[in-house]
């Protein structure tokens, strides 16, 4: 999968993506699956829900609460 979507970018993409993988001392197909390993991982990280952001909105949910209240 890791070459169809280098030769779907086309020959500039397939030899920026080999100059890469160069530098990175490495052959051309461990460097796109290394790629697309970050990328999955990128993805999962981003569906787990953020702690802190829960906390924010119980927080915000607090003050409004409070705000609301008659004096």
């Amino acid at each position: 999968m890791a070459d169809q979507r280098v030769q779907q970018g086309g020959m500039g993409k397939q030899a920026y993506e080999a100059r890469r993988a160069a530098k990175a001392g490495v052959s051309l197909d461990k460097w796109l699956s290394r790629k697309e390993d970050d990328r999955k991982t990128v993805i999962a990280a981003a569906a787990q829900p953020n702690p802190l952001l829960a906390q924010i909105k119980a927080g915000w949910r607090r003050l409004m609460d409070r705000a609301h209240r008659p004096l």
